[in-house]
């Protein structure tokens, strides 16, 4: 492969403004990481250090083999909703336990006991669809008091998904581990009653499907905690716990201990030494831009994430607004597909094109979105710009090599179709902080909508009122932006969570890892072309 040239000049004034921005896109990036270390008010905490016990982040840090990353998931989930604040009450994310890749899941017990809300339950829901697809061990450490009451409308038709996902692991021999550090009620017990091995912390561990008041309330039976659901009941009566803890740091010994005896998965990597890229990370603040309406080059990008900046580029000269190419990223071979402007037919032919050889040679892509959808006009559609990109879309769909998707800038209209959006299943999906999603960008929304108003006032034969059409489309504008911007989508979920750009070769190091836990093989077959 070839070495790429950059063009950038460092020194040059529209390089440093760039850099300026985003380095202020930075700085709102790491208070909005504070927001998601929240683990409950000072109180809470205090009280729960008193007893000697563990918060949800340090159960998880001890739990990690010495020197593994954490790849945090989801950690902005419900940010900007009315639900108990940024992250839920979960904790999520990959990293090595006694040498194998895990999804580990640790309740915030410290924040309204753990209960679960809309959020908190998406989050389960999508970590437990990236454990399934990359055949990962989950750990729960379980202390939480079941849903939410006041959000149960919400919950309780989509939470049962949770338990299901837990018993369709286990039947594929994806196993999961619980360990139970606290009081774990209805919903809460059934997920270590789901899980293949369980272990209850002595004296802490409380799992029960109704508690002493409600019990007393349904059976007039008068009882305790612990008898009625007591980590001792559970392990020597029961038999819902197969190991009893003598503490918290106990536990945890345990549950490395039985992931040192799960059966091991293919796992593939270099046997080659790994050289880092040419060019500094730090020059990606610099070159990506951070005012999505202005294009940059995503070569440049690429060369400051692959190993050696080596990429063989396919098809250079042909649709140009799209690149494709192949390159490596920690030893992994990888296709990327990215935007370099609107997508036109040549370049939706061209990423079906390479799509497909990405299938024959069972090789993973990563797509680089900055889209603002696909090229409208007369012209364009007399070229048949629709069946060309449902071709590419059509790729993307049936493609069955995993897929990395990264929105580097702009994500709009059917682009985020085309490019691997979340409705398209890529195993990971990242944003940059300065980034965009929605049908369209706000100041396109309000004129398409100004002129619907004024078409719609002239066939019902009356004025359309200019200053008030102005007011409505500011309005529009702003809204738009709040509903676009990168922490409302990772809010709601449409990602797996908002990335410092300079950190984003570290984030696919980690995640080509977890996609080579497993075997797959590239689509034999793409449906019917339009041709």
């Amino acid at each position: 492969m070839s070495v790429f040239q950059s063009k950038i000049n460092r020194n040059s004034e529209s390089y440093q403004r760039n850099l300026a921005l985003m380095k202020e896109k930075i700085v709102e990036l790491e208070a909005k990481q504070k927001e998601a270390l929240f683990q409950g008010e000072e109180k809470y905490l205090a009280r729960t250090k008193k007893a000697g016990r563990l918060l949800a982040r340090e159960r998880i840090e001890m739990l990690l083999d010495v020197d593994s990353p954490f790849m945090e998931l989801c950690p902005f989930a419900g940010w900007g909703t009315d639900g108990f604040g940024t992250g839920g009450t979960v904790v999520a994310g990959l990293g090595y336990v006694s040498g194998r890749m895990c999804m580990l899941n640790s309740n915030v017990g410290t924040i309204k006991g753990g209960a679960i809300d809309y959020a908190t339950l998406q989050k389960g829901l999508r970590i437990g669809e990236i454990a399934t697809e990359n055949r990962l061990p989950m750990i729960n450490m379980v202390e939480s008091a079941g849903a939410n009451l006041p959000d149960q409308a919400k919950i309780f038709n989509y939470g049962g998904a949770n338990f299901r996902g837990i018993a369709q692991r286990s039947q594929l021999g994806i196993p999961t581990i619980s360990i139970v550090f606290g009081s774990s009620t209805a919903g809460g017990a059934y997920i270590p009653g789901m899980s293949d091995y369980v272990i209850m912390v002595k004296n802490e561990a409380k799992v029960f499907l109704a508690g002493p008041p409600l019990v007393k309330m349904a059976t007039n039976e008068v009882t305790d905690e612990e008898s009625l659901g007591g980590a001792k009941m559970h392990s020597t009566v029961s038999g819902v716990s197969d190991y009893m803890a003598e503490d918290e740091m106990d536990g945890i010994r345990l549950a490395r201990e039985i992931v040192s005896n799960l059966k091991r998965g293919p796992i593939y990597y270099s046997q080659e030494e790994i050289p880092e890229p040419k060019f500094e990370n730090e020059e990606i603040l610099g070159v990506v831009s951070a005012d999505v309406r202005i294009p940059f080059d995503q070569r440049e990008l690429i060369a400051r994430i692959v190993d050696g900046s080596e990429f063989s580029e396919f098809k250079p000269a042909y649709g140009s607004t799209l690149i494709t190419g192949y390159a490596k990223i920690n030893g992994y071979q990888i296709g990327i597909i990215a935007n370099n402007g609107v997508l036109f037919s040549e370049a939706a032919n061209k990423g079906a094109h390479f799509i497909q050889l990405c299938n024959q040679n069972n090789t993973p892509l990563l797509f680089l979105q900055n889209i603002t959808g696909f090229m409208v006009g007369k012209k364009y559609e007399e070229e048949g710009i629709i069946k060309h990109g449902a071709k590419l879309i059509n790729a993307v769909s049936n493609s069955t090599v995993p897929a990395i998707t990264i929105i580097t800038g702009a994500s709009y209209g059917a682009g985020n179709y085309a490019m691997c959006g979340r409705a398209y299943k890529p195993r990971f999906l990242f944003s940059y902080p300065h980034s965009k999603i929605a049908v369209m960008g706000p100041d396109q929304l309000a004129g398409v909508m100004q002129t619907i108003g004024r078409q719609a006032a002239e066939k019902s034969g009356i004025q359309y009122d200019e200053e008030q059409g102005k007011a409505m489309a500011g309005y529009m504008v702003k809204e738009a932006e709040k509903q676009s911007n990168a922490w409302y989508a990772s809010g709601q979920l449409w990602d797996d969570g908002v990335i410092d750009p300079r950190e984003t070769r570290n984030y696919l190091k980690l995640c080509l890892d977890v996609i080579h836990q497993t075997e797959f093989k590239g689509a034999e077959g793409f449906g019917v072309f339009r041709m």
